[in-house]
C-alpha cells in the first residue's frame, strides 16, 4: 500500500463520516419538523384558531394543546394582579373557574396557572393574549365549554370584588374599574 492510498482512504473515511453526520442532522430536522407540525395541528384543534399567525403567537406565549384552555383565564389573572398581588379569595375563585373549564389539579395547565398566581405574567402576555382570546371567542368550536365576553367580564368583576372594600363599600377599586373597562373593550373588539 502506497502512501497516497492511505491518504485517499483517510480522506474518503472523513468524507463518509461527514455525509453520515449530515444525513443524521437532516433526519433530526425532519423529525422535529414533523413533531412541530403535529403540535401545531393539536394546538389548532384544541384552540379553534386556524390562523397560522395567531397559532404562532399562542406558541410564542408558551401555550400548548394542554394549556390553551387557560387562555380565557388570562384577563381574570390580570384583574387579580392589578393591585399588586393575588389574595387567597381571588386565588380560590380563579382555581374554581379553571376547574369549571376542565383544568385538572396537577395537570400542565394547572401548573401553569399556579405559576401565574405566584408570579405576575408580563404586561406583554396580558396584552397579546387579549387579541388571541378574542379569536377564540369568535371561534368557540375548539373549546370544551362555550364562553362569552359577558361571562369573562363577569368573572373579572367577581375577582375585583373578591378582596376589596371596607364593610361592603367600594369593593371594586378605580384601578380595577379602569382595567375592567379596557378588558371589556378589547374583548368586544372596540
Amino acid at each position: 500500500m502506497s502512501e497516497n492510498e492511505g491518504i485517499t482512504s483517510d480522506v474518503r473515511s472523513r468524507e463518509e463520516e461527514y455525509f453520515r453526520r449530515k444525513d443524521r442532522e437532516l433526519v433530526e430536522k425532519l423529525r422535529k419538523a414533523g413533531e412541530a407540525s403535529a403540535a401545531r395541528a393539536a394546538l389548532e384543534a384544541s384552540s379553534g384558531i386556524h390562523d397560522p399567525a395567531m397559532l404562532q403567537e399562542l406558541e410564542v406565549l408558551g401555550f400548548t394543546p394542554e394549556t390553551v384552555r387557560l387562555l380565557p383565564i388570562v384577563p381574570i389573572v390580570q384583574m387579580a394582579w392589578v393591585e399588586g398581588g393575588v389574595s387567597n379569595d381571588e386565588r380560590a375563585l380563579i382555581v374554581q373557574f379553571a376547574r369549571e373549564r376542565g383544568v385538572e389539579a396537577g395537570s400542565a395547565a394547572d401548573q401553569q396557572l399556579q405559576h401565574w398566581l405566584a408570579e405576575r405574567p408580563s404586561e406583554d402576555v396580558f396584552s397579546r393574549a387579549t387579541r388571541l382570546i378574542r379569536a377564540v371567542l369568535d371561534h368557540p368550536e375548539g373549546q370544551n365549554t362555550v364562553l362569552s365576553v359577558d361571562d369573562l367580564v363577569h368573572r373579572c368583576e367577581e375577582i375585583a370584588a373578591a378582596s376589596g372594600g371596607i364593610l361592603g363599600f367600594g369593593k371594586i377599586s378605580s384601578e380595577e374599574r379602569a382595567l375592567l373597562g379596557r378588558i371589556q373593550s378589547a374583548l368586544k373588539g372596540r
